[in-house]
Parts: C-alpha cells; structure tokens; sequence
C-alpha cells in the first residue's frame, strides 16, 4: 500500500502545498509513479506521471507549469504551486505495474 507522508489541507489561491506518498513495501525502482485526482461526481483523473528512472514525466494541460513531480528512492513528491480554486479535489498516488497500488487520498481545498 501507498502511505501519503505529507497530507494536503486548505490553502488560499495563489498558495502552494507538498504532497508525499511513501512506496511502503514495495520495491518501485523500475515502476512509474502518478497523481491522479477526484471531485465528487466526477470520474479520477491523471494529472501527472513519471517514469520509473525519473527522466520523463507527463503533465495535464491543467496543472502544467504549476505542479511539480518527481521522486527519490521509495517516495514520489507533488509540489503544487500557484493553487487554484478548482484544482480543489482529494488527491491519490498511484504506483504503476506491476504493482498498481494506490493511496489512501488527501483533500487539497484552494479557497480564500
């Protein structure tokens, strides 16, 4: 199972939070990392992944140039900058195959 280290919270627009999720038990040395989020109602969606060796991440067009990915040994970061009111969502990691474990979600709320 993922453990999220750094839990979200509330935040106004303009601000920025961390969030870190530790691969406990896992050995994801050759497994891609993602975050994904969800709103009530609406379907999880994949915001940013990156590559087992780090080299390539992929971004949404939503949160590009404002998130951050990356990783180091078991753990993935997401450093979110310049929040926004509708990037307000409960935000999951995601360890790739061939495992494809999940988090346990955090709630991130961008509100003034």
């Amino acid at each position: 199972q993922l453990e999220v280290v750094e839990s979200g919270g509330v935040v106004q627009p303009g601000g920025s939070l961390r969030l870190s999720c530790l691969a406990s038990g896992f050995a994801p040395d050759y497994s891609p990392f993602g975050w994904f989020r969800q709103t009530p109602g609406k379907e999880r969606e994949g915001i940013v992944c990156i590559s087992s060796n780090g080299a390539t991440t992929i971004y949404a067009d939503s949160v590009k140039g404002r998130f951050t990915i990356s990783r180091a040994n078991n753990m993935v970061y997401l450093q979110m900058n310049n929040l926004k009111p509708e990037d307000t969502a409960v935000y999951y990691c995601h360890l790739g195959a061939p495992f494809r474990s999940w988090g346990q979600g955090t709630q991130v709320t961008v509100s003034s």
